[in-house]
């Protein structure tokens, strides 16, 4: 049992790259809503393995073929996972920063669809190599996590 506040330090766990590329354990540190239908119209926070968010900003951009906004980043999120995953805004543009000081993103500003200056978003070469990175960790653990929670 892992103390309360202390992260995990298993092998088992999800370790995010830092800066340099190293491997570091981290608590959970941003959240997503999913929707529950179970719930009514209250949305459940659930923690996420740390890195989930970036990537799926990242494959997000992958996936569009032009650079692209914070809110159509949130609203794809939202559309492709049918309405199960809302990134907050307070999650999605510090996620943003993150990825663009790590060059994985680039970002310059444009008008929007209506009118009004936004930043719009793509994904760059060492982006796109991160991002196959990131889907092997992430797949990785998922299958751990299935192998727990599936009946044997």
């Amino acid at each position: 049992m892992v103390p309360p506040g202390k992260p995990f330090r298993d092998q088992a766990y999800f370790h995010p790259r830092d800066l340099t590329g190293n491997a570091t354990p981290r608590t959970l540190s941003h959240t997503l809503s999913m929707g529950r239908e179970s719930m009514g119209s209250d949305a459940k926070k659930t923690e996420l393995v740390p890195g989930t968010l970036e990537m799926l900003i990242l494959k997000t951009l992958e996936r569009n073929a032009g650079p692209m906004h914070g809110y159509g980043i949130a609203h794809y999120i939202k559309r492709i996972s049918n309405d199960v995953l809302r990134v907050e805004e307070g999650s999605l543009y510090p996620a943003l920063q993150r990825l663009a000081l790590k060059g994985w993103v680039k970002s310059e500003w444009g008008p929007s669809e209506n009118n009004r200056r936004a930043r719009y978003y793509k994904l760059t070469p060492a982006g796109r190599k991160q991002l196959k990175q990131e889907v092997a960790d992430f797949e990785r653990v998922l299958e751990a996590i299935l192998r727990v929670v599936q009946p044997t």
